[in-house]
């Protein structure tokens, strides 16, 4: 076809034709982008193993749902709104950008399946694409550099502001696209002004604009116009490439591997090391994360893949409530030292040995100032884990003896009596002695049922918490189960000891529960304890099914096995919280608030954050103990939050955040206006 233009592969620039820029621009990038990644790439190798190559059709599912469809960008709508205006462009334009890449080596190239109507069609819509993502990239720089949301803030001690960094790249994106744009534009101009046939360029599109623009320039300037577009475009995307792995837009690159390798259960725990058994253990000559190196390979992946957009630290209720703990930056510091231990430049720099990370790169209260409530995992659009790299490092800490001091007692205990507290294990079953005639309690050592009621240790040994044990008992007793409970066989469930990096203690602890629940006889396990719940799921193995009294309420109410009285006229307004590890970690949202629904009349509320966004009040398992720095108290904050609701009732369905909730309410002024109860104990009081 006639061109009105001579296309950048057959012009001559001072009597040298352009096509040897062509050539050596792409292969200068991508040997500089070559070695850039072999650089990158060596922290990777070097890194610990991690088994990430299992379930693969549900990892290609993450990708086209979380990747692809960026499943996770709208939950703060503008930014996400924006980010897929710009993702989506970027990714009809990439086809676009790779064929220029040729066709400045053969201006008759076009990519294979392009060349009829589907290639028609593409114009169309990468002209719209190129469009969408200025409009999209002036909205960003808008956001970062006038509106400024506080996510986006680095305080002083973590170093440098990253938004001169996220403007310049939206101006290389921008480049691109008013680029790419201009060399199509000035060529349609030229082929209207000659009389040529012109390409059809999207209405109303940036594309169109221009070459509306041009109509009158000359033909000699559009000439001009055409390749020096083409090769700002050319020389923009190169450099582009190569810029991406030096900052925090290596997620353009990482993401996608990110995506597919990021985790797919929840409310586990990675083993110390893979591939070597828990009963090997002892032959470790160290344990956790202490050096660089020690993370596995996906956790520096997630490094590198962290975007800075703050999501993590913004849902973080360590971070919001003044403990020195931000998830943001446990990514950005982590990517950090990469970077510096691995230089790039200058040519042939050698490798840094790493040093202890604790004291260097990360701090000890940072890191136990984490509640592995889950939260930063749950909001981060790209799949990167915190949880395993906390109780890694912890593990590390613990394994130099570094315990904080209000922690060691409650460890110490644990070792010796099997809980916390360092009461006597006899005394874990004297909850059940005030309990009505009509509730049957078994002794699973000296008799058979057919379920298991696993009470943990808070519930068995605080006064105020057995009341839980109790309630718990007679729903299961006047629902018709057979059940019992392990009595001093029972030990903690060590959900929050592995947590805390404490491995071996917890790998006693399952031993002697799992030995205790097989010998027992069990067909099914209930618990009201969340952490209990978790553990013994996610955990332990080779149990059997185990369930939430939440679960068991729902599920029973369904059935009619169990029937409740009204609350129509009590004048209460509920709320229900949802605990991390029942809900984050195992998805348990709907059996809570359907067994608070089966009670006629009762008026219940939601918070703003509630379900996969609920607040964390701060007091799972040895956080009770512990002693942190901080501004204003988690639970103080999610009781203003039920306030703000409109709810006079905090429902909650696990001991711990009845503690932290009951001992909120004080501290922040609210008794007589307020007050918390367990979801057991409010379906016992109205069981018929």
């Amino acid at each position: 076809m006639e061109n009105a233009l001579i296309a950048p592969a057959k012009y001559f620039f001072l009597f040298i034709p352009t096509v040897v820029f062509s050539i050596l621009i792409p292969i200068a990038g991508i040997a500089v982008f070559t070695y850039i990644m072999a650089i990158r790439m060596a922290p990777l190798v070097k890194a610990a193993p991690d088994s990430r190559l299992d379930r693969i059709p549900q990892r290609i599912l993450n990708v086209l749902k979380i990747w692809l469809a960026q499943y996770r960008q709208p939950r703060y709508l503008m930014a996400g709104v924006v980010h897929i205006m710009i993702f989506a462009g970027f990714l009809i334009l990439s086809i676009r950008s790779s064929s220029l890449v040729v066709m400045g080596i053969s201006d008759s190239f076009v990519m294979p399946g392009f060349g009829g109507l589907l290639g028609d069609i593409y114009s169309i819509l990468k002209d719209y694409a190129a469009t969408v993502v200025l409009v999209a990239c002036a909205i960003a720089a808008y956001r970062r550099a006038v509106v400024k949301p506080a996510r986006y803030a680095v305080p002083a001690k973590y170093g440098k502001d990253h938004t001169a960094e996220a403007l310049f790249v939206l101006g290389l994106i921008s480049t691109l696209m008013i680029s790419e744009s201009l060399f199509e534009a000035s060529s349609v101009a030229a082929n209207v002004q000659r009389g040529f046939h012109a390409e059809f360029l999207a209405p109303i599109s940036l594309a169109w604009l221009f070459k509306s623009a041009l109509l009158s320039t000359s033909v000699e300037t559009l000439q001009i116009i055409h390749i020096v577009a083409y090769y700002i475009h050319d020389l923009t995307f190169f450099f582009f490439l190569c810029f991406l792995p030096l900052g925090k837009h290596f997620h353009v690159i990482t993401s996608l591997f990110n995506v597919f390798f990021m985790r797919i259960d929840r409310g586990n725990i990675k083993p110390v090391r893979y591939g070597i058994k828990s009963e090997d253990l002892d032959d470790l000559e160290s344990f956790g994360v202490k050096r660089l190196e020690d993370f596995t390979w996906k956790h520096i992946l997630d490094f590198y893949s962290c975007a800075d957009c703050g999501r993590c630290s913004d849902n973080c209720p360590a971070n919001a409530v003044g403990r020195p703990l931000s998830p943001r930056f446990i990514s950005i510091k982590g990517r950090d030292l990469a970077f510096k231990n691995y230089p790039i430049y200058p040519y042939g720099s050698s490798f840094k040995k790493s040093e202890n990370l604790i004291g260097t790169t990360y701090e000890e209260d940072e890191i136990w100032s984490c509640t592995t409530c889950g939260a930063c995992e749950q909001e981060c659009p790209l799949g990167i884990e915190y949880i395993d790299k906390i109780v890694d490092l912890r593990r590390g800490m613990v394994d130099e003896g570094m315990v904080p001091q209000s922690l060691q007692k409650p460890l110490s205990a644990l070792e010796k009596r099997g809980n916390p507290w360092g009461k006597m294990e006899k005394k874990r079953a004297d909850w059940i002695k005030d309990l009505p005639d009509d509730v049957v309690v078994k002794d699973l050592a000296k008799e058979s049922a057919d379920a298991l009621y696993f009470v943990d240790s808070i519930t068995s040994y605080d006064d105020r918490m057995q009341s839980i044990g109790k309630a718990t008992a007679t729903i299961l007793s006047r629902a018709g189960s057979d059940f019992g409970i392990l009595g001093k066989e029972e030990k903690d469930s060590g959900n929050e000891i592995r947590r805390f990096g404490e491995e071996m203690l917890f790998q006693t602890m399952k031993e002697s529960n799992t030995d205790a629940i097989l010998n027992s006889g069990v067909k099914h396990i209930i618990t009201a304890d969340p952490h209990a719940y978790n553990a013994l799921k996610n955990d332990y193995q080779g149990l059997p099914p185990i369930e939430h009294i939440s679960q068991f309420i729902a599920r029973n109410v369904k059935s009619g096995n169990i029937r409740l009285t009204g609350a129509n006229g009590d004048g209460k307004v509920y709320t229900y919280h949802d605990p991390c590890y029942l809900g984050r970690h195992n998805d348990v949202y709907d059996d809570p608030r359907s067994a608070l629904d089966a009670i006629t009349g009762l008026k219940r509320v939601e918070m703003e954050r509630c379900r996969d966004r609920s607040f964390c009040c701060g007091g799972g398992g040895l956080m009770l103990f512990y002693e942190p720095e901080e501004e204003q108290r988690m639970g103080v904050l999610r009781v203003e939050m039920a306030a703000k609701a409109g709810a006079n009732v905090i429902v909650t369905a696990c001991p711990f955040c009845l503690v932290n909730m009951e001992d909120a309410i004080k501290v922040a002024g609210l008794e007589g206006k307020m007050e918390a109860i367990d979801l057991s104990e409010l379906i016992a009081q109205h069981m018929q």
